[in-house]
């Protein structure tokens, strides 16, 4: 197969949500209509004692959330799928954001109950950014929700995106009786059904006589009359302006039940996109370009705990990788090649041969990465756009045992290589300063270094507000500013300075005060001064 077919074939996407509006729910009944498992495992489920596949990580287990986005590939109807699912906590909105540089569309999981919410918010703006395709899930359609239209009215004036319905409610909680294909003509019952994907539909008008005894009489009537309003304000569907990220298409449904996930699985596998051009520093790639070309977008350490090992997530943007050939990695400019080379099923993992435009492969890394290098056949280019955040929150990281030092040290240095947290060291005493931007990491990394590096720690709070990496033409004027805020000075990974500053106050001052230095707000200064 030519690698033109091959990137026809794929279909890569993230699914998007604010917390709890069932977004890992939904990932695992797409893997089960897609026949990758064959018993989904409802994440908050009594009577199913099992966890869902996405959500590996033992923390994630036992809190019930994601925390670190997840890959998994499957087929369907002659299509390689590759989902990846990533966390909902604005905590970790950062895995969240680089993930979508990654993915050529998404869908959004919507709570009925709850509608657009202030981290739907935040995730679309980042889709909008980009014109990224989206599609739109109303979920929990078994619970007592919002009214449909009030729900579309919010998603367009939120969300800046034009919807289409493209099937439709009976009713919501204890009288849903299922829902109407507005694209296909065909009604959908609902019943409840978490374990099995078997579908009970009709294939009727909404002028077809026996409507009414299908749903009775009162819904049949508020049905037509629903139907006739969406028709009547809604623009018709269109696949080019979807694709183009003008109009989002919306499924009615119940994750947890099975239920609208067919059609929402048939429906993209019909309008998403093939894998797309991505921009770098020196020119758009194309995926159908012969000369491999692809990103890292995501590093993760210890994704199988038994081995130790350190994975570097890469997606693929042009030409065909090939298991045992030689890349270039650009910022460190030499030739890297990989034995080993996997996809995913989230832990489960398998050797791959070859792989194309689209595909998420997993590469075993030594720590000669770092999110956003680039690896290509040759050519001197970085893939851009590759988001990254100032830190928000600053805490002071104290070993609770000195006997594992090397422990923490090895671990607090592989956790933060992974982009949820920054780490900042100050000279004097050798103190490590962690930053996030939210204050679950804090718990996830003291979690993870006593489960998977054997190394405890606690929490100090710092009065920082800012880091600023700090840069000067003069070197005799940064090495004065350096020696006279030495205890405000630390340094990143790269043992680049930072200026650690207690408000934006004391910035404005010192900026003032110190012209020959430049003062940077984001932590993408440390890529450019890497590359």
């Amino acid at each position: 197969m030519s690698n033109i077919q091959e990137i026809k074939k794929r279909r890569t996407f993230a699914i998007i949500s604010h917390p709890d509006a069932g977004k890992t729910t939904l990932t695992e009944k797409l893997l089960l209509f897609g026949g990758a498992i064959q018993t989904a495992g409802a994440v908050k489920s009594n009577k199913i004692k099992k966890t869902a596949t996405s959500d590996f990580m033992e923390i994630e287990k036992q809190r019930g959330i994601s925390v670190a986005t997840s890959v998994m590939t499957f087929e369907y109807h002659d299509l390689l799928i590759n989902i990846l699912d990533t966390p909902g906590h604005k905590d970790f909105a950062e895995d969240t954001y680089r993930t979508l540089t990654a993915v050529d569309s998404v869908i959004l999981v919507i709570d009925c109950v709850k509608g657009v919410e202030e981290q739907t918010e935040r995730l679309m703006e980042v889709c909008r950014m980009r014109n990224t395709p989206v599609i739109v899930f109303v979920n929990k359609l078994d619970r007592e929700g919002r009214n449909p239209f009030e729900l579309l009215d919010e998603l367009e004036t939120k969300l800046g995106i034009r919807v289409r319905p493209l099937t439709w409610p009976i009713n919501m909680g204890a009288e849903f009786k299922g829902v109407y294909s507005l694209y296909e003509q065909m009604l959908y019952f609902f019943k409840i059904n978490k374990t099995k994907i078997e579908r009970d539909v009709a294939k009727v008008g909404l002028d077809d006589e026996n409507l009414e005894s299908l749903v009775g009489e009162r819904d049949a009537l508020q049905l037509i009359e629903d139907v006739e309003l969406v028709e009547g304000v809604y623009d018709a569907f269109s696949e080019d302006a979807y694709q183009k990220g003008q109009l989002a298409p919306v499924f009615f449904g119940s994750a947890i039940n099975n239920f609208g996930i067919k059609e929402l699985l048939d429906t993209f596998c019909q309008i998403s996109p093939i894998p797309q051009p991505r921009p770098t520093d020196v020119r758009e790639v194309e995926p159908t370009e012969p000369k491999f070309t692809g990103f890292v977008f995501k590093i993760h350490a210890n994704l199988d705990p038994r081995h130790r090992d350190r994975i570097a997530f890469l997606r693929i943007c042009s030409g065909k990788f090939e298991r045992g050939k030689f890349y270039k990695h650009v910022r460190l400019g030499k030739e890297v090649r990989f034995s080993s080379p996997f996809t995913f099923m989230a832990s489960d993992k398998s050797v791959l041969d070859e792989g194309f435009p689209g595909d998420v492969v997993g590469l075993y890394d030594t720590g000669s990465f770092k999110i956003g290098d680039t690896l290509t056949e040759g050519e001197n280019l970085q893939f851009s756009g590759i988001p990254s955040f100032s830190p928000e929150i600053f805490k002071e990281l104290i070993n609770m045992d000195p006997m594992k030092s090397k422990q923490l040290e090895k671990g607090i240095q592989q956790l933060t290589d992974e982009g949820v947290a920054q780490l900042f060291t100050l000279d004097l005493g050798n103190r490590k300063v962690v930053g996030t931007v939210g204050e679950l990491q804090f718990d996830v990394i003291q979690y993870r270094l006593e489960h998977e590096y054997g190394a405890k720690c606690r929490w100090v709070p710092m009065n920082i507000s800012r880091a600023c990496w700090l840069t000067a033409d003069d070197k005799a004027a940064m090495d004065q500013f350096v020696r006279l805020k030495g205890n405000q000075i630390a340094y990143d990974k790269d043992r680049n300075p930072v200026f650690l500053a207690e408000s934006e106050w004391m910035i404005r001052m010192n900026r003032e005060n110190n012209p020959a230095i430049h003062f940077h707000f984001t932590s993408e200064f440390k890529t450019e001064m890497a590359v």
